[in-house]
């Protein structure tokens, strides 16, 4: 295990642009395996892979991720074509559809047991709330519009 300090970052809306999916959950018929399917297809963010590899050179990088735990293998190889550092990556569990808002403070605590998170990056401005009220040092991906459909799957139905 790196004994540095984490720097850990989200994925949807921070590190991957995920407009090109969203019109698979727009609407009143979502269809969510369309939708996490397109994943490996995301373009990555150019803001929030820069600061992955800038926090790199000074923190252990690790992911937190309102992804579901079957998207893992997907994910990691997303990561790995774009550049990004390796590190771990925490998910929601398959049947977990709590709001982003409590899952994923609930994921960075488990992380942090096993060392000091030095900041959190995220695009949820309710996450970021939560991680803030939790006593984390909080950057607030603001470099990707948010969309209704984005904000409802991560709030309202606990999908990433």
């Amino acid at each position: 295990m790196d004994p540095r300090p984490m720097a850990v970052f989200d994925l949807d809306g921070t590190l991957a642009d995920v407009r090109h999916r969203l019109h698979h959950i727009e609407g009143r018929r979502r269809d969510w395996d369309a939708f996490f399917s397109a994943a490996p297809r995301d373009p990555p963010l150019p803001e929030g892979v820069a600061l992955a590899l800038e926090s790199a050179e000074k923190y252990e990088v690790a992911y937190v991720t309102g992804r579901p735990e079957r998207c893992r293998h997907d994910t990691l190889r997303w990561l790995a074509r774009h550049g990004l550092p390796t590190g771990r990556l925490l998910m929601r569990g398959g049947g977990d559809r709590r709001p982003a808002r409590v899952t994923k403070p609930e994921l960075l605590r488990r992380l942090a047991r096993d060392g000091a998170v030095a900041l959190v990056v995220d695009d949820d401005h309710q996450v970021c709330d939560a991680y803030e009220s939790a006593g984390f040092s909080v950057v607030r991906a603001d470099w990707m519009e948010t969309r209704p459909a984005l904000e409802q799957a991560q709030e309202r139905e606990g999908r990433t």
